[in-house]
């Protein structure tokens, strides 16, 4: 294995125990692939259905992108596929959803063989896509760009991979704003939602794992910097739900 293949981490997820990028990704895909029969659940209970929300305000602004004829769209670590059927609802196209993460897929493709809808799936890490240049008009990400063993590294693959013109929505985590409620936030995800995520998954190391990697994420104006500095233009980001989450929008010139 080459010094190339194990990189120490730059500006990427990190979990307890790893060293490198290779060992936060295998570490991430690890313990996706074990909460992946209860994801679903415990996005609805531990969100109080909020997420549906978030979802649905990510597809009403990228509808124009949607709309266009023939539009090329990755839903990107499209997890159990929640995003993707959103977006497929609202898309004469085909939407195409990606994770690196294997039993999440087969969650998603059961709910597509449900629905009859047109998504296609394909395995891939969003760090190295198996896709050519240019060829895609728009890219969403939802609670998924903070897993990621490095966040330049992957900002600058979804820009070789966009067309011009092309767009990049990014639903993540963030840190509210407001001091009070950052406190109360803090407290619930440290203290009751690894107690109820493990109890109902059987793995209380991942939702401890999933808040702490949210407070090590930028914030949203962090977010946003590291966008343009990877090239994207007209960056923007919208704040929901008082700031525990944050829309980033940025295009391909």
């Amino acid at each position: 294995m080459t010094t190339e293949e194990i990189r120490e981490p730059g500006r990427g997820t990190t979990p307890a125990g790893t060293s490198n990028e290779q060992q936060a990704a295998t570490w991430v895909r690890g313990m996706f692939g074990r909460i992946a029969p209860r994801y679903d659940l415990l996005n609805h209970l531990l969100s109080m259905n909020i997420d549906r929300y978030w979802r649905a305000r990510t597809v009403r602004q990228v509808r124009h992108v949607l709309n266009k004829p023939g539009a090329q769209v990755l839903d990107l670590c499209c997890g159990t596929g929640d995003l993707m059927l959103a977006l497929q609802a609202k898309c004469p196209a085909v939407v195409h959803g990606s994770d690196f993460c294997h039993p999440m897929l087969v969650e998603a493709r059961r709910k597509t063989a449900a629905k009859t809808f047109r998504s296609t799936l394909f395995e891939a890490d969003a760090l190295t896509l198996p896709l050519a240049d240019n060829s895609l008009d728009l890219i969403t990400v939802a609670f998924g760009f903070r897993n990621l063993a490095n966040y330049e590294h992957g900002l600058r693959e979804l820009l070789r991979v966009l067309r011009p013109g092309g767009l990049l929505a990014i639903l993540e985590f963030s840190t509210p704003p407001n001091a009070a409620l950052r406190g109360l936030y803090d407290f619930y995800s440290r203290a009751i939602l690894p107690r109820i995520g493990g109890l109902i998954s059987g793995s209380q190391e991942a939702y401890s794992y999933l808040p702490e990697s949210v407070r090590k994420f930028p914030g949203a104006e962090g977010l946003a910097g590291d966008m343009a500095r990877a090239g994207f233009a007209r960056v923007r980001f919208e704040r929901m739900t008082a700031g525990i989450v944050a829309l980033h929008l940025g295009e391909r010139l």
